[in-house]
């Protein structure tokens, strides 16, 4: 009996030593469109919160809509340009925006489908802003710098001709499944509204349960977010996608383990484990409000990507994770998507907007919406 007991002690320490790999089982899988790929460009803002945009129409009409993420992208560069301008070049101006921009432009101008503008002028291109940005940017500085000692009232013409010339002519009018259009009689039809969009976080430096300013760089358009409990944060996104609400997510991945090869966004207990926690099971930190609050105020975390999380599935040991959809294309990743654990949605996340809907009650009510 002593030898029998040994022996089931050693193959319980084998056991638990043994290099598990990542099985997965999906818990929670909510419609959305395809993958597709932001290629060369810093508007992953864009690609993520239209593809949320999407599965809110899906979830809203049962229509499958592709939808412009380039008109986005197109409206907000002149808001970028004038908040460049005004605030005298004591602002940040290049590709990056955040989810509410894209709400903010749909309020605007409206929504249109990618078969009416797809920001290219050349079909076949990949997506490439660099030269485009670079112009912008250097024209924009010579505003700022006034060498006429006085701002021409042509600049912004000027900078609506540039983008005109590297992305096309904005949208007025257009044709779909054969009906007229307008991006605004569009956007009825999709059933969206955008003030039914709000934006979550959780930071200590702000008062709970009130709209707060945050302070990174591409909130250039001032938006404002909910500040919640780290728990109560959570808590709310899970609501949200366990009754069929998709969340576009504002996140940092420039620790190494977020495995855009792997598909997998885990936090490492152990240092030690780092190397090889994106390829095998291994103890996560656990994460605090002021351990979340430490890495950001020292730039540890910060804003560098935004996705969209389109539901949940497990590992061999019940783990939750949430499904990412990401704007790497189909070949990145597990299809395009990437599995990131709870643990690192709570210190790697800067924010996510999702359906006011998609709230827990207590929430919806606190905030007063």
């Amino acid at each position: 009996m002593k030898k029998l007991l040994f022996s089931i002690g050693l193959l319980s320490i084998a056991y638990g030593s043994y290099a598990q790999t990542y099985e997965f089982q999906t818990v929670k899988d909510i419609e959305a469109n395809p993958v597709i790929s932001q290629d060369i460009t810093g508007t992953c803002w864009s690609f993520s919160t239209t593809s949320f945009l999407e599965a809110e129409i899906i979830r809203l009409t049962g229509k499958k809509i592709d939808l412009s993420e380039m008109y986005n992208v197109r409206n907000t560069y002149p808001k970028k340009a004038w908040n460049y301008v005004m605030r005298q070049g004591k602002a940040q101006f290049g590709e990056g925006g955040l989810a509410h921009d894209v709400i903010n432009s749909a309020e605007d101008f409206g929504l249109v489908p990618q078969s009416t503008y797809n920001g290219k002028l050349n079909a076949d291109d990949k997506y490439n802003h660099a030269e485009m940005t670079a112009v912008l940017e250097a024209m924009l500085k010579t505003y700022v710098s006034n060498p006429g000692q006085k701002l021409s009232p042509q600049w912004k013409e000027a900078i609506n001709a540039v983008l005109d010339v590297y992305m096309g002519k904005n949208v007025i009018e257009f044709t779909y499944e054969g009906k007229k259009y307008t991006p605004m009689s569009f956007m009825e039809l999709t059933k969206v509204n955008p003030k039914n969009y709000v934006t979550i976080s959780s930071f200590t430096h702000e008062p709970y349960n009130k709209p707060f300013l945050l302070d990174i760089p591409d909130n250039f358009s001032n938006g404002l977010f909910y500040n919640l409990t780290l728990d109560e944060y959570v808590q709310n996104i899970d609501n949200a996608i366990d009754n069929g609400y998709t969340v576009a997510l504002d996140c940092d991945v420039s620790e190494t383990t977020f495995s855009g090869k792997n598909g997998v966004a885990v936090v490492a207990e152990k240092d030690e484990d780092a190397k090889v926690i994106t390829t095998e099971i291994k103890p996560e930190k656990n994460i605090t409000a002021d351990y979340r609050q430490s890495q950001f105020e020292n730039l540890t975390t910060q804003d560098d990507h935004l996705m969209h999380i389109v539901g949940k599935v497990k590992d061999q040991t019940g783990k939750i994770y949430y499904k990412v959809k990401n704007s790497w294309g189909s070949k990145s990743g597990k299809d395009g998507f990437v599995y990131m654990s709870v643990s690192y949605l709570k210190l790697k996340s800067i924010s996510v907007l999702l359906h006011k809907d998609g709230l827990t009650k207590a929430t919806k009510s606190k905030l007063g919406l």
